[in-house]
């Protein structure tokens, strides 16, 4: 039985387990490649070390090399491989260690995967996801740390996805196994283990395409997605004690992005704050500020406030910190917008 659950869990008979964000995307994998024998995992390491940060660990065991694939280190081959596999009825995983090593591959996504539908008349779909651990926060190597989210949310023909928390993940993962089109599936290395919550045992499907309000508000939007929604959480819990109230909002799908849950919720408060770190220029969040101007120009108290990264590479160690916004510059942001 698939389930579309949505929070509070509690209304639900269904057994959960306490997960972290990274164990959820394992569950999701295990769970399709028992259901769909079509399902194949694919990239470098994933098999008998059970990837970079342990999210198939134990899979190839369990399933077989035929299943969980250990690929050279060719991200462009990774790709194309997946592809030809997509067109010819199986439905593969393929993993980029890193989100900043898939751009040897974007030639094969921007020209093929998110094109094929269109190619051929719809004759031929691309069922296949691209799982990308990316962000900053773990001290990692120059190129390991990049988010550069709006070079694929900017590419008509493939969806794109950050979950923020564990049942998340698992929900969003599956439904992207299952879309008959490619999925970029973004997964925040800053947020693997930091925290766990109640995931559902079974299968179930968050929808793509659906924004969350995790808080409710009155005076202002914070919108965020990954690991800026628990910066975007406590900045918020801050504003309270100023007797600030906010609507956060966790978008879950850049692409294609929740219109209605934005313009429900600019609307009401005439304000928002839109967080991440990627770099400002060309970001998802002048995406979004074009969503307000079309929908909600009107209702807005005070021009629409973004706080993210910075327009440079992202810093090697000592001044990573430096780079990613912070629950302080979140407040700042809540209340320029505030006090216009």
């Amino acid at each position: 039985m698939v389930m579309t659950l949505e929070r509070p869990l509690e209304q639900t008979a269904v057994k959960t387990n306490q997960l972290t964000l990274v164990q959820a995307v394992t569950d999701g994998l295990r769970i399709m490649l028992k259901e769909d024998e079509n399902v194949l995992l694919l990239g470098e390491d994933i098999g008998k070390n059970g990837g970079v940060f342990r999210a198939t660990e134990g899979l190839q065991e369990e399933f077989g090399e035929d299943r969980v694939m250990d690929t050279p280190l060719s991200e462009a081959g990774i790709i194309g491989t997946s592809i030809g596999m997509a067109i010819n009825g199986f439905k593969p995983v393929a993993e980029m260690q890193f989100l900043g090593f898939i751009y040897p591959a974007f030639e094969q996504i921007m020209t093929h995967v998110s094109r094929i539908r269109m190619r051929t008349m719809g004759s031929y779909s691309v069922p296949m996801v691209i799982r990308a651990p990316y962000g900053a926060g773990i001290r990692a190597p120059e190129v390991h740390s990049d988010s550069m989210e709006a070079l694929f949310a900017h590419m008509p023909g493939i969806k794109v996805v950050c979950p923020s928390s564990a049942y998340d993940a698992k929900g969003l993962l599956i439904a992207a196994i299952e879309d008959p089109d490619p999925v970029l599936f973004l997964e925040s290395m800053r947020i693997y283990r930091s925290e766990r919550e109640e995931v559902p045992e079974g299968k179930y499907i968050v929808e793509i395409g659906k924004g969350k309000k995790l808080k409710e508000g009155r005076d202002v939007t914070v919108i965020a997605w990954g690991a800026m929604v628990p910066v975007a959480m406590k900045a918020v819990e801050q504003a309270e004690k100023q007797g600030i109230t906010c609507d956060v909002i966790d978008l879950r799908t850049l692409y294609p992005i929740d219109k209605d849950i934005i313009a429900e919720s600019v609307q009401k408060t005439g304000r928002a704050v839109i967080v991440h770190e990627a770099h400002q220029t060309g970001g998802v969040g002048n995406d979004i500020v074009s969503i307000i101007n079309d929908t909600s120009f009107l209702y807005m108290k005070s021009p629409v406030e973004r706080v993210t990264g910075f327009d440079v590479p992202v810093p090697l160690f000592a001044l990573e910190e430096h780079y990613l916004p912070t629950p302080k510059r979140v407040v700042n942001g809540i209340e320029k917008v505030m006090y216009f």
